[in-house]
């Protein structure tokens, strides 16, 4: 009688692993197509305005450190394979190489950065936004420096506050309200989301 109930037991745990993991999957690919479809929302620049770095916070915020950065690493690899995933339908590996590939390297930075901070000190609403600053920082860091050595590779020489002026600075405003919408909005989904998406069996992460 044990044996048949360990045996039940067992079952019914691997089921609810493979559950999980099908939920991992499919919300994986569901915030993939959302930031695919909030870099086509953009205003054409010599970096887009668009709505990407919303939808990336919003992915680790709902999705959590893990999921969320395997998210954005997905994205980066379906645009890079040729699905038009980037900012004006663009993909290839002349996007991720080029100009202001960086930032969107820096993507993985970011939700590398953030999980960190949430695996370190939680998930209270006051860490994930000073999780998603230092991740803005991340992307600037690295994409800032990436636009530098290519920038001056293939045009001349560029220096470090221009390269600030153009690519950073006209960010940092609108990249902040987009932290702190992604942080709100996020928040609203995860309680309903909470049990689909595996948190009551503790594989959120």
């Amino acid at each position: 009688m044990n044996r048949e109930m360990r045996v039940e037991t067992e079952k019914t745990q691997t089921g609810t692993v493979r559950r999980g993991k099908t939920y991992d999957m499919a919300y994986i690919g569901l915030f993939v197509g959302l930031m695919a479809v909030c870099s086509w929302i953009s205003i054409p620049t010599a970096i887009p305005f668009t709505l990407q770095t919303f939808a990336i916070f919003l992915a680790v915020t709902v999705l959590g450190g893990k999921r969320g950065t395997l998210a954005v690493v997905v994205y980066l690899l379906s645009g890079a394979v040729g699905v038009p995933v980037f900012a004006e339908f663009s993909a290839g590996l002349r996007v991720l190489f080029g100009t202001t590939g960086g930032y969107l390297i820096g993507f993985i930075f970011s939700a590398l950065l953030m999980w960190l901070v949430e695996s370190l000190f939680g998930r209270k609403p006051w860490v994930q936004m000073f999780s998603m600053i230092l991740g803005m920082a991340a992307y600037y860091i690295v994409g800032t420096i990436w636009f530098m050595v290519v920038y001056g590779n293939t045009i001349g020489p560029v220096s470090l506050m221009t390269a600030l002026g153009w690519c950073v600075v006209p960010f940092v405003i609108p990249d902040l309200i987009k932290a702190a919408l992604a942080l709100s909005f996020g928040n609203a989904l995860k309680k309903p989301l909470a049990g689909i998406m595996g948190e009551r069996h503790g594989t959120n992460a």
